[in-house]
């Protein structure tokens, strides 16, 4: 008898000590999950304040290349004569602007049109030019040539708009010029034409260079 007490008051001894152990574990579980779920809480708030950055960034990026415009002037299909024959590729020429004063004129070559033109748009921003615009004309009248082509170029009063057509037409309107003359001479190759719109910006003189050198303000050399 005295041995199955004894053995009993093991038994109840050793069930309080695993029933402690388990509420001590359930405790510890409660508090991690305590600390996890604060710990997310925290980030929480720091994600959020990042996504917010990323969005802010990318909205940024969007915008400034919705300012680029970008229009295809010419899509030619060329050939190039090999020992194996002749490989065909096609040759793209894109006219990039932001209509703020800048533009450029890209051409490229590759065997899908997709790739030819998305060359040439990296070659037109590698090769933009900035436009000194008098309000809405340029400074002065001004004649550009690339090859056996040539551009003219006179300023014109507000309401006149752009008066050219074809390659010409597409570089001014890109550039952010809204009243303008202009006359292609000699060869009328889209290529050529925009070439020599671009020499013809490109050489313009801005009215502040020109006060400058006479020693001037800019009123007294406009009146």
């Amino acid at each position: 008898m005295e041995n199955n007490e004894e053995l009993k008051a093991e038994a109840v001894e050793q069930v309080e000590v695993v029933e402690e152990v388990t509420e001590n574990v359930e405790v510890a579980s409660e508090t991690t999950e305590v600390a996890d779920s604060a710990a997310e809480n925290d980030e929480k708030p720091k994600r959020g304040k990042r996504q917010r950055k990323q969005k802010i960034e990318t909205t940024r990026e969007e915008k400034v290349e919705s300012e680029w415009q970008e229009r295809v002037v010419q899509i030619s299909r060329v050939t190039k004569v090999v020992k194996g024959g002749k490989k065909l590729s096609f040759r793209a020429v894109v006219i990039v602007g932001n209509g703020k004063g800048q533009v450029g004129v890209g051409c490229a070559k590759a065997s899908e049109v997709i790739i030819a033109i998305q060359k040439a748009i990296a070659d037109g921003r590698k090769n933009l030019i900035t436009v000194p615009i008098f309000k809405t004309t340029i400074p002065h009248p001004i004649t550009g040539r690339s090859g056996a082509g040539a551009v003219m170029l006179r300023p014109a009063s507000v309401g006149t708009g752009i008066i050219a057509g074809g390659a010409v037409r597409l570089v001014l309107e890109l550039a952010g010029i809204e009243n303008i003359l202009a006359k292609s001479l000699g060869s009328k190759a889209p290529l050529n034409a925009a070439y020599a719109t671009l020499e013809a910006l490109k050489s313009l003189t801005p009215f502040s260079d020109v006060a400058k050198r006479r020693g001037l303000t800019m009123a007294e050399l406009l009146n």
